[in-house]
């Protein structure tokens, strides 16, 4: 008599690791960038900043593609290069720092923060990307925990009408940028997108490159430095991560791991700065990080939502305005990386 041999074990599947590391590179580098924007701009202008670190950027980011011979994307992903080029790269850094030198550190950050749920609501309409509970929840967490902080750095400064404006048009911009760029993905590497997109941004700051050389030839050696970093590893790296882990989710999950870089600023700020944060601030930004851990969280394995398998997204990450402590709202509203 024969036995029948048991069925064989299924191994449990072998998670991609690749996307996760871009995705806290990202988010490492882009909280960074808040303490090297402290710097640097003491001594330049937001436009001469702005062009000066996708400069930067662009050189890193072109001597890199040359050397991978990576070459021109397809003609179909010039137009999400172009768009995200002109939108985030470009449009964005000028009226963010431009709005943010009209309107308190408060303001800018409740304002701006609205950039991730405007990215998830045109990831549905126009892409049909699910807007599962988890995530909304998620985003409703971190975005309370973006407006504690706000409302704790309130009071420091004046707001204008034109500065909410400026703010309101960087979220925009911000959103839509993003949004345009994940199709352009499917056609080109995250190397090619991020690099033409940078030199598109670049083109769109010239008007400032007068600025930027007579800035330059006065600006201490510690400022410039600032401005090259900024350019290298936030910009040419952390852009370049970005577009990996976007490609590989959803752009409502990247918006919403969005809210972790203002919590690690405000760490960051205390470590490097010696900037203590208000016990208000500490709040928010704990509400924030809670609201991130509540989106990435998965459903069972295996379960099904109106009937459909739930399959979850590789976490993910994006750029957002991070609070500076209150210790530095008095000098300028927040700064995005």
């Amino acid at each position: 008599m024969t036995s029948t041999p048991p069925p064989p074990v299924a191994s449990p599947p072998v998670r991609d690791w690749r996307a996760p590391a871009a995705a806290c590179t990202t988010v490492l580098l882009w909280a960074s960038a808040f303490v090297s924007i402290r710097s640097a701009g003491e001594a330049y202008s937001p436009g001469a900043l702005a062009l000066g670190r996708l400069l930067a950027g662009s050189l890193t980011l072109g001597a890199i593609l040359l050397l991978r011979r990576e070459g021109l994307p397809s003609r179909a992903a010039w137009p999400g290069i172009v768009g995200s080029g002109l939108l985030w790269f470009g449009l964005y850094m000028m009226v963010l720092n431009w709005g943010e030198q009209q309107v308190d550190a408060g303001t800018a950050a409740m304002i701006v923060n609205i950039g991730p749920i405007l990215m998830a609501l045109l990831g549905a309409k126009l892409f049909g990307e699910s807007l599962p509970r988890r995530l909304l929840t998620g985003m409703g967490v971190s975005f309370a925990g973006a407006v504690v902080v706000g409302l704790s750095m309130s009071g420091h400064g004046g707001s204008s009408v034109l500065g909410v404006l400026l703010c309101l048009l960087a979220a925009l911009s911000y959103a839509g940028g993003v949004v345009i760029q994940k199709p352009a993905l499917r056609h080109g590497s995250p190397l090619q997108i991020t690099t033409f997109g940078c030199l598109i941004g670049t083109a769109a700051c010239l008007p400032f490159s007068g600025v930027l050389v007579s800035e330059a030839a006065h600006a201490p050696l510690s400022a410039t430095l600032n401005m090259v970093y900024l350019g290298v590893f936030p910009t040419a790296l952390a852009f370049t991560t970005w577009a990996y882990a976007l490609a590989r989710t959803t752009a409502g999950r990247m918006g919403a791991t969005t809210y972790a870089v203002p919590a690690l600023v405000v760490l960051m700020s205390w470590v490097l700065l010696d900037e203590v944060p208000a016990l208000l601030t500490v709040g928010g930004g704990l509400l924030c990080l809670a609201g991130v851990a509540v989106s990435r969280t998965r459903g069972r394995r295996g379960g099904t939502s109106g009937g459909r398998a739930v399959v979850a997204d590789p976490p993910a990450v994006t750029e957002q305005v991070a609070v500076k402590p209150p210790a530095e709202a008095e000098h300028a509203a927040v700064d995005r990386p």
